[in-house]
């Protein structure tokens, strides 16, 4: 699987993995973000930047829960994909 994914890019990342989120899992939004990826980690893993509530976690990800978070409207639709901002 291609990640996609190059250093600098933002992203979000699920909340699949957060078992320790505030709050009903219910109502839990499904990804967190937007993050700055700081590293690729082979073609299956991203390291990203986390900010201060999140640093108890570990910063990498594998590509399978990090989705490309799309600043402008015409950004998304020039590259194709989805926008997965906060959904539920």
């Amino acid at each position: 699987m291609e990640a996609g994914f190059k250093e600098g890019d933002q992203v979000f990342f699920s909340t699949l993995k957060f078992n320790n989120l505030k709050g009903p899992k219910k109502m839990r939004y499904s990804f967190l973000g937007p993050f700055t990826i700081i590293k690729l980690i082979g073609k299956n893993a991203v390291e990203v930047k986390l900010t201060e509530e999140f640093s108890t976690k570990p910063p990498v990800f594998p590509v399978s829960l990090v989705k490309p978070y799309f600043q402008k409207e015409e950004d998304r639709l020039l590259s194709g994909k989805k926008n997965p901002t906060h959904q539920k």
